[in-house]
């Protein structure tokens, strides 16, 4: 941990205009007193802008660290993958042979700490050995669909034109959405996927906004008392701040879990300290 003296800030003039008015008052009066609460008031504030500055990236530390993040994943070759950075805004460019691989680099890039947001650019380009017609992909979705989600057989529809998959149908979680999503994204052959399944609840009682609540401050990675939650029907809304996108994602992802809920308008913003 950094260790801190008056004098690292003698270039702050506040703190100089104390030194020079009180070294020279040799009673040491009742103003000086009072100037040196104001001092160490101003000294913990500069401590904090201090340490704020050193935890802060620049553009070309953060577009490291993304990288460096993209290369620990052992699906990508992060040559395939370009990364720019501006004001914690990361644009992610390039070619990839999978689909897999277009969302992954998008994950890893949102869990780097100060990226404030990912634009994703990534094509995919399939090599004539990945390649599979529609009516193949198509058939490869569903049985994956039937086999390992039973309760959703018959519920999704699947649509496929040139390798690009559009999920429909009705489902009664948001969690057997994302189960669904992420197999298709795992498909060889598949080039991009929209995902129009509706959700329709089967729970009558509706989460409260006390149980929401309760389940963000159980979570070790969140500080709940940054989040204000609000309830409307089956709509939960999330408001405040967080530390980072990983931290945004993963409230949203508490507030879906809740009996009932069938939207989540996610509104928290991303302070990043």
């Amino acid at each position: 941990m950094a260790t801190y003296n008056k004098g690292w800030f003698f270039n702050q003039p506040l703190l100089l205009l104390f030194d020079l008015k009180c070294a020279n008052n040799v009673n040491y009066s009742k103003s000086c007193v009072k100037h040196k609460s104001l001092n160490n008031l101003i000294f913990e504030l500069l401590k904090y802008i201090h340490e704020k500055r050193k935890i802060m990236k620049t553009n070309e530390e953060l577009q490291k660290d993304v990288q460096d993040a993209i290369k620990w994943e052992p699906l990508l070759n992060a040559a395939e993958i370009g990364v720019i950075v501006k004001d914690g805004v990361v644009t992610l460019t390039g070619m990839v042979d999978r689909y897999a691989k277009k969302i992954d680099a998008e994950e890893a890039a949102k869990n780097v700490v100060g990226v404030k947001a990912v634009v994703e650019k990534i094509k995919v380009h399939l090599e004539n050995d990945w390649k599979k017609n529609d009516n193949q992909i198509a058939d490869e979705i569903l049985n994956i669909v039937n086999w390992y989600w039973e309760s959703t057989k018959d519920r999704i529809t699947v649509k496929v034109e040139d390798g690009w998959v559009t999920l429909g149908g009705e489902l009664a979680w948001n969690y057997q959405k994302e189960a669904v999503n992420k197999a298709v994204n795992n498909i060889v052959g598949v080039t991009g996927v929209t995902n129009n399944i509706t959700l329709k609840s089967e729970t009558i009682v509706m989460t409260g906004k006390q149980e929401i609540e309760n389940a963000l401050e159980r979570n070790w990675s969140l500080n709940d008392k940054h989040i204000q939650v609000q309830v409307l029907g089956n709509t939960v809304t999330l408001i405040g701040t967080v530390y980072s996108l990983f931290q945004k994602k993963e409230a949203e992802r508490i507030a879906w879990n809740g009996p009932g809920v069938l939207s989540v308008v996610n509104e928290l913003l991303i302070e990043y300290v």
